[in-house]
């Protein structure tokens, strides 16, 4: 089974504006390969900046969503599941960038580790950081390379604890 962790950073409200993503295949219950991208967003106002650090200066000479999300399509082409925290909000970053670069979006379920971790582990609260600190996982919050990395770290643990997929699945487009 392949799954793939995903996270995404938005430069607005807009959920068409992704400015960073990062992704982890994990395969056999092993991180397979990881990258990191910043995306140049189709408008230049930034309003979550201080959020997570990055401005227009940082990828106005990036490629756009479309060249990112081909360049890794080797990491996500035949997953089986797509991973991510508050997983409805990366699905909706998603369709949202793939519709506006005129491509479909992969039809692939989305695990939701929040909802991993509330099931599994019944923790509370379940954010990002609250679980990666109760499992010990480094966290860079708000940085896509680090939260796709905790991801795939959340759902690697679960399984290996019991956690059978295909619960927490938010459903696929």
């Amino acid at each position: 089974m392949k799954l793939v962790a995903i996270d995404f950073e938005t430069a607005d409200y807009g959920a068409d504006s992704a400015c960073a993503l990062g992704i982890v295949s994990i395969e056999n219950g092993k991180v397979k390969k990881a990258g990191y991208r910043l995306i140049r967003p189709p408008r230049s106002r930034f309003v979550f900046s201080s959020i997570h650090g990055i401005s227009w200066n940082d990828v106005k000479n990036e490629p756009t969503f479309l060249d990112v999300w081909d360049h890794y399509r080797d990491l996500w082409k035949e997953a089986d599941y797509f991973i991510a925290h508050n997983a409805w909000f990366d699905k909706k970053v998603l369709a949202s960038c793939c519709a506006a670069a005129n491509r479909k979006p992969p039809a692939r379920p989305f695990i939701c580790t929040v909802r991993v971790a509330r099931s599994h582990w019944n923790f509370r609260p379940a954010n990002l950081p609250s679980v990666c600190r109760k499992l010990g996982i480094k966290l860079n919050h708000h940085n896509a390379a680090s939260d796709a990395s905790a991801c795939a770290s959340i759902i690697i643990r679960a399984i290996k604890e019991g956690f059978s997929l295909p619960a927490g699945v938010v459903g696929a487009r």
